[in-house]
């Protein structure tokens, strides 16, 4: 008899692909989620690095030999929500294995110097640092130099 299908789980959040890498960013609303996702793009995309939206605001994340991956729900997919203005199109992938957590916090929950952290997604390990919500220029030179990105090769 067949395994039941298993229902995936549904999480406030926002995706991108970075080169070959994927990033979550969680946070609560107002955060600057899209805001350091669409940071991300803009940084790759002037250094002819590849990049693309997975999703912003909802995601689909499941875990598939171990890797959480994460899409978008279609009546949201390819669309990031740009403040005071709403959704808005932007170039997309269907779907992205995780690599890496970015989770936004306030200043006082972050320590300056983290050690390697993990984070239990979906029943899948994925490396997690923790960054100032709404703090974009020290957020993108962070999530740069974790990943090995230009300028941090």
């Amino acid at each position: 008899m067949p395994e039941p299908a298993v229902q995936p789980d549904y999480i406030h959040a926002t995706a991108l692909l970075a080169g070959d890498r994927g990033i979550l960013i969680t946070g609560p609303s107002g955060s600057g989620k899209t805001t350091l996702a669409l940071a991300l793009i803009s940084h790759l995309g002037q250094r002819g690095l590849f990049s693309r939206l997975i999703g912003d605001d909802q995601l689909i994340v499941d875990g598939r030999a171990g890797r959480l991956v994460c899409r978008a729900p279609l009546a949201i997919a390819g669309l990031a929500e740009v403040a005071g203005i709403g959704p808005r199109p932007l170039p997309y992938e269907s779907a992205a294995v995780i690599d890496l957590h970015v989770r936004l916090v306030e200043e006082g929950e972050m320590d300056r110097f983290q050690e390697d952290a993990c984070d239990l997604i979906a029943g899948c390990p994925v490396s997690r640092i923790d960054l100032v919500r709404r703090g974009v220029s020290a957020a993108l030179q962070a999530v740069t130099a974790r990943l090995s990105i230009v300028p941090f090769l």
